[in-house]
């Protein structure tokens, strides 16, 4: 069994520079894993609490695109480790130590940082991924890859086949060994789960080397003048066959009747992953004492809900997260998530909404099925997600799905009906 101090011998890298166009325009200004979520979360925070809650106490983030921000909510929500005991969560970005290029691919923003690594010494490195929403003991995963003697491990959950060509699918046997990998099938035939035949083994993302095996095979990627430089099209196909390559089965700590592992990495993705936290059993529970989810808490005043006057209409929410330092005064939320300093103004109603950090809602104005971003200022009497045509007139975002996504303080002539 590994140990709290067994964990010391492994390193947890954070893959953070993606730049997110899918999630555009939240990422206009921050990159992917900073963007926020439920509320006073980051994304990011998802994966570091995961790594804290292991025990693992090494971690390195790579981050890249407009990383400002989340440099800044690491600094001040996750200085939290001990430097005299070797522990630390350490941002780097691009250095170019081993060449003059930006991070060029997953497993290029790992090559770079190899001499990081061998600094270390770690018997183990574990690749994350920054922008995923779940619960994962990694000490499990680490006992079940030395319990197999595996040169690499990779954690996967089981999809449904018409969900495969988003995923790296793999061939597994019936003990567990990757006999096949394939990222993102598109031909409509792929390989079925040898434990059930109706599912598909999809790799999650999370990869388990011995440091000596990663650091070889990355060597010989960067000298592949025709590699894409990432571990899902490049390193690991290569390494089925030449290493002993295993599959762990995604354990969830959520304690749910479904598995719960979500890439937020789509508008219409990150809005349902919110609007599941606010319904009366989520999916996803926030509110594990056992398993608690970390993140950079700022100093904000008690939410506050006015008017409770005769002849004025009481500012209330309802089946919503309201955070720190938001005020409902005489407006009406419903099915919402609002973020820190949120004010909603009276005789408003905000129905099925994510109001981010800040954001503030003018008198008379009603808005649904919508993303409101940080410090945006919507005018007075203005009506959002009730009109596609306008909303598009207004140059506002309207994701597949309908949701529509202001990004910017609009002006405060509207285009109408």
């Amino acid at each position: 069994m590994v140990t709290d101090k067994g964990m010391r011998s492994t390193l947890a890298i954070l893959l953070a520079g993606g730049a997110g166009e899918r999630l555009f325009p939240l990422t206009r200004n921050t990159a992917k894993p900073a963007v926020p979520f439920g509320g006073i979360y980051r994304i990011i925070d998802f994966t570091l609490s995961n790594c804290i809650n292991s025990s693992l106490r090494r971690v390195f983030v790579l981050a890249q695109y407009k990383a400002l921000e989340m440099i800044r909510h690491l600094r001040e929500g996750w200085s939290i480790l001990s430097p005299e005991l070797g522990e630390f969560i350490e941002t780097i970005t691009p250095m170019r130590r081993m060449h003059k290029d930006w991070y060029l691919g997953t497993a290029d923003a790992v090559y770079q940082n190899i001499e990081s690594i061998l600094l270390e010494a770690p018997a183990h490195t574990l690749i994350l991924s920054a922008d995923h929403i779940y619960k994962m003991n990694y000490q499990e995963m680490v006992e079940w890859h030395e319990s197999h003697e595996a040169d690499v491990t990779i954690a996967t959950i089981q999809v449904r086949p018409e969900e495969a060509t988003r995923f790296g699918v793999t061939r597994i046997d019936s003990r567990h060994r990757i006999t096949g990998f394939e990222e993102k099938p598109q031909h409509g035939k792929p390989v079925r789960s040898v434990f059930n035949t109706e599912m598909v083994s999809a790799s999650m993302g999370i990869y388990l080397f011995r440091t000596q095996v990663l650091v070889e095979a990355l060597f010989e990627d960067a000298a592949d003048a025709n590699s894409a430089h990432d571990f899902g099209k490049d390193i690991l196909p290569k390494m089925v066959s030449r290493a002993k390559v295993v599959a762990y089965d995604f354990h969830d700590l959520n304690d749910k009747s479904v598995l719960y592992w979500r890439d937020v990495g789509t508008l219409d993705a990150y809005y349902e992953a919110n609007m599941d936290l606010v319904s009366v059993t989520p999916l996803f529970n926030l509110y594990d004492t056992n398993w608690p989810i970390r993140t950079s808490l700022h100093q904000h005043p008690p939410a506050k809900f006015v008017f409770a006057q005769e002849g004025r209409r009481m500012g209330v929410a309802m089946d919503s997260i309201v955070s720190p330092g938001c005020i409902i005064s005489g407006g009406r939320v419903m099915n919402s998530v609002l973020a820190p300093a949120v004010r909603v103004n009276s005789y408003c109603d905000v129905d099925k909404s994510i109001l981010m950090h800040g954001a503030e809602i003018g008198r008379y104005s009603r808005i649904r099925n919508a993303i409101i971003g940080p410090g945006v200022r919507i005018p007075e009497e203005t009506e959002i997600g009730w009109d596609e045509e306008v909303d598009r007139a207004n140059g506002f975002t309207i994701s597949e799905g309908g949701v529509v996504v202001v990004a910017e303080s609009p002006a405060a002539a509207y285009a109408t009906a």
